[in-house]
C-alpha cells in the first residue's frame, strides 16, 4: 500500500492542455474514482502516475519516492485496462503469472501467488481453462488476479467494466468492492459512469476540461456540489438548473420566484443567479409534505412520462404567466423533471402545480458557476421576517 500525491501537474500537447495543475492526495488504502465526461483529462492523469506519459510539469510522489521519472516497473503499480487483453493461447494460469515468470520468480512462490489471486477473485479450480471458455466477467477477473500477483503498491484500474454489459457492470462492482476490502490496497480507478464512482470510492475526483472541480466523498459532491458542472454531472438524472436573478425577497426567474433571506447571503438585489434542485425535490402539491420547507405552488404541465419501475421522471413544462417575475428578459430554462411514486396517477398533459423543497436547493454565481449556497430554507424565514411588506416572491 501507498500515499499517492500528485502537485501541480500538468500535461500539454502542444497548444492543448490535457490537465492543468491537478493536485490530489490519495491516502494509503483509499479507493478513489477520477470522473468525468470523455476528454476530460482523468485517463491521462492515470497514465502520469503509471509512468506511460511524462508530465509536463509537477511531480507525481507514491509513497515517499518522487517516480515522475521513473519507468512504470519501478514505480510498485499494477493496471487493469478496459481491453482485457488475454493471451488467447494461454490458460488462466499461464495468463495470471506472466509477468512473474518474465522477472525469473521462484516456481514455487509463482505458484503462492496464483493461487492467492485466484482465491482472491474467486475462480480456484478454472486456472486449466482458455480465455475462449469463459464469460466476460471471468475473463475480466483473470485480467484483474494478473494485476493482483505483483502485490503492488498501487492499483491503476482504466474503465476495466466498460466493456461489460449493464447486469455484469453492477455485478463486477461489487466484486471490486469487496476485492478493496480484501487486499486493503490503494486504487485509483478511472470511469465516465459517475454510478460507478458514486458506489464504490471513498473519494471522487470530478474532472472537466483538465482540471479538478471537486475532490470529496461521493455524498458530499451529491449534496454539495463544489459548482454547477458538479451538480450537473453527478447524480442522474441531473439537476434542473433555471437562471434567474436576486430579488429584495430572494430569487426570480420568468417562471417562478423562491422567496429566503438574500443579505444572509451577502448578495445584491439585481445579481445574476442559476437556481438548481434535483428531481427528487419537487413534489406535486398534494404531496408536499415529502419537502421538509416548500416553496409556494409553481403551476406547469405535464410533458412527458418516464417509468422506471421504482419511480417515474415527469418532464414538466413551466408556465410563464406568474405575477411578477422577469417577463421576456429571462433566460431560464422552462422546463422541471420531476420524480415521483410509482403508484401516481398523474398523466401527460395534466395542469399540475408542484413545490420546490427550500432545504434541497443550490443557488450559483452566474459568473464562476460556484456554489453560493446549499439550501435556502433558514433564510426563507428571517426573510418574511425581516421585511414582511416586501417585494412578493412566490
Amino acid at each position: 500500500m501507498a500515499r499517492v500525491h500528485l502537485e501541480d501537474v500538468t500535461k500539454r500537447y502542444g497548444d492543448v492542455t490535457a490537465v492543468e495543475g491537478m493536485n490530489l492526495d490519495i491516502e494509503d488504502g483509499e479507493f478513489v474514482t477520477l470522473v468525468g465526461p470523455s476528454g476530460c483529462g482523468k485517463s491521462t492523469t492515470m497514465e502520469m502516475v503509471a509512468g506511460l506519459t511524462t508530465p509536463t510539469g509537477g511531480t507525481v510522489t507514491i509513497g515517499d519516492r518522487d517516480v515522475t521519472t521513473l519507468p512504470p516497473k519501478d514505480r510498485g503499480i499494477s493496471m487493469v485496462f478496459q481491453n482485457i487483453a488475454l493471451f488467447p493461447h494461454m490458460d488462466v494460469y499461464d495468463n495470471i503469472s506472466f509477468g512473474l515468470r518474465l522477472r525469473n520468480y521462484e516456481k514455487e512462490e509463482i505458484d503462492r501467488r496464483v493461487e492467492n489471486a485466484a482465491s482472491v477473485v474467486q475462480m480456484e479450480g478454472m486456472l486449466d481453462r482458455m480465455p475462449d471458455e469463459m464469460s466476460g466477467g471471468q475473463r475480466q477477473r483473470v485480467a484483474i488476479a494478473r494485476a493482483i500477483v505483483r502485490e503492488p503498491d498501487v492499483f491503476l484500474m482504466d474503465e476495466p467494466l466498460a466493456n461489460l454489459d449493464a447486469k455484469l457492470r453492477v455485478h463486477m462492482r461489487t466484486e471490486l468492492q469487496r476485492l478493496h476490502k480484501e487486499l486493503d490496497t490503494t486504487i485509483i480507478y478511472v470511469t465516465h459512469d459517475q454510478a460507478e464512482a458514486m458506489t464504490m470510492s471513498d473519494r471522487i475526483a470530478v474532472l472537466n476540461e483538465g482540471e479538478l472541480q471537486q475532490f470529496d466523498p461521493p455524498l458530499v459532491c451529491y449534496n454539495e456540489p463544489a459548482n454547477e458542472f458538479v451538480a450537473g454531472f453527478i447524480g442522474s438524472p441531473s439537476m434542473n438548473f433555471t437562471e434567474g436573478e436576486f430579488t429584495n425577497a430572494g430569487f426570480t426567474s420568468e417562471y417562478y420566484d423562491v422567496s429566503f433571506d438574500v443579505g444572509a447571503l451577502g448578495e445584491s438585489p439585481g445579481s445574476p443567479v442559476t437556481l438548481g434542485v434535483r428531481p427528487e425535490d419537487v413534489h406535486p402539491v398534494e404531496v408536499g409534505d415529502d419537502a421538509a420547507d416548500p416553496t409556494e405552488p409553481i403551476s406547469a404541465t405535464v410533458d412527458v412520462l418516464e417509468p422506471m419501475g421504482d419511480e417515474i421522471f415527469v418532464y414538466l413544462m413551466l408556465a410563464d404567466d406568474h405575477e411578477g417575475g422577469m417577463g421576456g428578459a429571462a433566460t431560464g430554462d422552462d422546463s422541471l423533471l420531476m420524480s415521483v411514486s410509482p403508484d401516481s396517477d398523474i398523466s401527460e398533459g395534466d395542469d399540475v402545480d408542484v413545490v420546490l423543497d427550500r432545504e434541497k436547493i443550490h443557488l450559483f454565481d452566474d459568473g464562476t458557476s460556484e456554489a453560493i449556497t446549499h439550501g435556502v430554507s433558514g433564510a426563507a424565514t428571517a426573510a418574511a421576517d425581516a421585511d414582511p411588506q416586501g417585494e412578493e416572491a412566490e
